[in-house]
């Protein structure tokens, strides 16, 4: 993991990096259950913008 947003929310997000890729995960916590979603592997740069998006709160 390079980046993570506070895991004290019950939604957080952790920009993930190995062998030259990199993708977001979020992870959503609601009642005892977790539910986790990954975006596809991608190349440093666009993961990069994808994650500078969600933390402005842009991300679609």
């Amino acid at each position: 993991m390079k980046e993570h947003t506070c895991c004290c929310k019950a939604t957080f997000y952790e920009l993930c990096q190995a062998g030259g890729l990199m993708f977001v995960r979020r992870t959503h916590r609601l009642g005892g259950a977790v539910v986790v979603h990954e975006s596809p592997w991608v190349r440093v740069k666009e993961a990069e913008e994808l994650w500078f998006l969600l933390l402005m709160g842009s991300a679609r």
